[in-house]
């Protein structure tokens, strides 16, 4: 999970708190002190932490709980509401054509970011070109070229020349109307005359609807100072983390950007190009606290390639008509929807929850081989398992490159779930005909 030692620290605070045989000055005052010693380990600046933990003490003391609810709960939703303060406003990101400028400092996953943010936008239906204008680093267009290939965006490029405005100029003739067009730009070790004149340049031509600042979450505090110094060059409109699943650093970088003046509109979970969300303040301290985040789960969802048919397994299920072609369709629904330690962090209840990594990653593991498994299988074997006999377990077994008692295994799986699928479905029935009956029997009654 994103910022995975803040999260367990925050939410062992809400425990404590839920623990407690009563709120009082004794409770408030240890509160505060781990609310403190987990922000400043996640590298949140210090006056913040302290403002942050001043204000949940003075709320906790002078404001009364709204009628109805415990002294307990309304301490939690005042460090709910604390927490969300310092990570700055949710800005409306619309998803449609429009033209996109990125900038940032060499090293901080600009190029990689720039595809992300393609994917993003095509999953949603809109149509994108990438137009790779790093005139300095011969690699980052050949890099470009490559994740545009991945994503299946439009891509321009134009190697010979050395002027970036030129490049882009030339890209916005060639590409057709009405597409979403982002471009990558050069960056520098650090910011310099040169770096922001070229910007400027790109920008004169490009007239962006969107400038946005790409910085690594490893920056920490430091982040806050480079989206202030391009915010004042070139005018932000908002700004992208990249690798906070992987920085002890992230606090400091979200709370340091956040009161920048330029909003944080994505932040990057991951390597994996489908590994960008669209950071929003409520949703991520939600699932910071363990509470859960269905909302992106359902939009999770609604972006699977084939949801239709996922809904279709799911009826099945719910049927007791559960076939190995429904398996297939469910396991490479969850594939898409992402790992499971993710996937936990958005159910409520289930963010918080103390659970064994390495037994996650085996089961996620195990889930792959069914998959493949299920991938070596004839239409007749997905709709009629029990065909399935020794000759065809081996077939499947060497054409899936698994062994046959994985393949025995998935068998015994598809079984036990069909019998309780099935059997919830005939109590399903039962319970309709036994209230249709009663109810045939009140109107008799009468």
């Amino acid at each position: 999970m994103v910022l995975d030692s803040l999260g367990k620290s925050l939410r062992s605070v809400l425990q404590k708190i839920a623990r407690g045989s009563t709120v009082d000055e004794a409770l408030l005052a240890e509160v505060v002190r781990d609310i403190q010693r987990a922000l400043l380990q996640a590298d949140v600046n210090v006056q913040l932490a302290l403002d942050l933990t001043q204000r949940v003490r003075r709320r906790a003391t002078e404001e009364k709980p709204p009628a109805g609810a415990s002294l307990r709960d309304f301490l939690i939703r005042i460090i709910y509401e604390e927490i969300r303060g310092i990570l700055g406003k949710e800005r409306v990101f619309e998803l449609k054509p429009k033209r996109i400028l990125l900038a940032g400092l060499f090293g901080q996953g600009k190029t990689t970011t720039a595809a992300k943010l393609a994917r993003y936008f095509q999953k949603r239906g809109v149509r994108v070109g990438l137009v790779a204008a790093d005139v300095h680093r011969p690699a980052a267009i050949d890099q470009l070229e490559q994740l545009s290939k991945k994503v299946g965006a439009e891509f321009y490029a134009d190697r010979k020349e050395r002027s970036a405005e030129k490049i882009v100029r030339e890209a916005l003739a060639a590409f057709p109307p009405h597409i979403a067009v982002i471009v990558d730009t050069a960056g520098r070790s650090g910011i310099d005359p040169d770096l922001i004149a070229e910007l400027q340049r790109v920008r004169s031509v490009l007239e962006p609807e969107e400038t946005i600042l790409v910085l690594d979450a490893a920056m920490g505090q430091t982040a806050g100072r480079s989206a202030e110094a391009f915010h004042k060059a070139v005018g932000l409109t908002g700004v992208i983390l990249t690798k906070l699943d992987g920085s002890a650093k992230g606090g400091g970088a979200l709370s340091a950007v956040a009161v920048s003046g330029a909003p944080i509109l994505f932040i990057g979970t991951g390597e994996h190009l489908d590994e960008l969300e669209r950071f929003e303040p409520t949703r991520f301290v939600s699932r910071l606290l363990g509470m859960g985040d269905i909302q992106t789960l359902l939009e999770r969802f609604e972006e699977l390639s084939n949801k239709e048919a996922a809904e279709a397994a799911a009826k099945n299920l719910m049927g007791g008509r559960f076939s190995l072609r429904d398996m297939r369709t469910q396991l490479a629904s969850l594939g898409e929807m992402g790992p499971f330690s993710k996937l936990m962090t958005m159910i409520p209840g289930l963010g918080g929850a103390k659970v064994d990594e390495k037994q996650l990653d085996e089961t996620q593991q195990r889930l792959q081989r069914f998959r493949a498994i299920l991938d070596s299988m004839t239409p007749e074997e997905l709709d009629d398992p029990s065909v399935i006999k020794a000759d065809r377990i081996h077939r499947i077994a060497r054409g899936s490159g698994q062994r046959t008692q994985e393949v025995r295994a998935l068998l015994k799986h598809y079984e036990t779930t069909r019998k309780a699928a099935h059997g919830l479905a005939s109590n399903r029935r039962l319970r309709r005909q036994l209230e249709k009956q009663l109810s045939s029997g009140s109107a008799a009654a009468e």
